[in-house]
């Protein structure tokens, strides 16, 4: 773990997406982050000493699903599969799938296996997953606040973690989509999916892959960045508001409650989801994992605000 010494920070941007404004001033405590997101090893250590069982591994009950397809209520997960063509930008569903038996041990569907992956992220992680593990391990998620100021690493306003360029003089400094979404990925990185946790530069604090590579858990309900407080545990939780206020704008009619991802990943592009960058943050449904979604824990030097 590094150590995050804390302050105040301009939190969000007004320059990118509107979810990212108002940039505002915020204030966190010192706390200490994990260096890596949590990698594949290392949740299996968590799954063997627990036998901890993913969501993506449990088969959905009919009563949490009104509605649901019956041959949709099977153990699985969101994969990425990449369109043979150009298609409509406006609906995901071109480009994303649930599969049966995708999750963690099977991050493409059931005949796959993260054998070789060890020292990536691990993937399909749902926000119970992720707070399991935390807890088996001591330790803490953090909030949106905390993940923002630590992605920043000590650099104020800057676009992305290690400054204002995309790339450092040249060199690629996070595992992203190069080429046109969904259709075309390049590679320049040799990455087509995740990347061994550290391959890229760390940040101002000695931390690796918080932009690109996979999207990170934050405790923070999702909600407009007006509404949040300016505090030093800037988390938004009273009892049963996150059914009121932590869902997606896009999607009003599906009430499942949101927390904020962070940091972007592999499938960020450009010319569709230009996200990562410290200021970038989507609501995601807590029930829900993807193949691009991990996270990393921390521990708080103090608990009190």
């Amino acid at each position: 773990m590094e150590w995050i010494p804390g302050g105040t920070f301009l939190m969000g941007s007004n320059d990118h997406y509107p979810e990212e404004a108002p940039a505002h001033y915020v204030s966190v405590n010192g706390f200490w982050m994990d260096k890596y997101p949590v990698t594949n090893a290392r949740f299996s250590q968590f799954v063997e000493k627990t036998n901890y069982v993913t969501v993506a591994e449990r088969k959905p009950k009919a009563e949490d699903y009104p509605g649901a397809r019956p041959e949709m209520l099977i153990a699985g997960s969101v994969v990425f599969q990449k369109p043979l063509h150009r298609v409509d930008l406006r609906n995901h569903f071109n480009w994303w799938s649930y599969v049966k038996g995708a999750d963690w041990r099977h991050p493409l569907g059931i005949d796959s296996s993260f054998r070789g992956l060890e020292k990536h992220p691990v993937v399909h992680i749902c926000y119970e997953d992720a707070a399991s593990y935390a807890k088996w391990a001591g330790k803490e998620l953090p909030s949106e606040a905390e993940w923002e100021f630590a992605a920043r690493g000590g650099l104020e306003g800057a676009a992305y973690t290690w400054g204002n360029e995309f790339s450092s003089e040249g060199k690629l400094m996070a595992n992203t989509w190069h080429g046109e979404f969904p259709i075309e990925n390049q590679m320049p990185d040799g990455f087509e999916r995740t990347s061994p946790v550290g391959s890229f530069p760390p940040n101002g604090y000695g931390l690796y892959d918080m932009a690109g590579n996979v999207w990170e858990w934050t405790t923070d309900w999702y909600q407009d960045h007006g509404k949040v407080t300016n505090s030093c545990c800037a988390s938004f939780n009273p009892k049963g508001a996150e059914l009121e206020a932590s869902y997606d704008p896009c999607q009003p009619n599906i009430r499942i409650p949101r927390k904020v991802l962070k940091g972007g990943s592999y499938l960020c592009a450009p010319n569709y989801c230009l996200r990562y960058r410290p200021a970038a943050r989507i609501p995601q449904q807590i029930d829900t994992g993807t193949c691009h979604q991990g996270f990393r824990c921390i521990v708080r030097a103090d608990q009190t605000c």
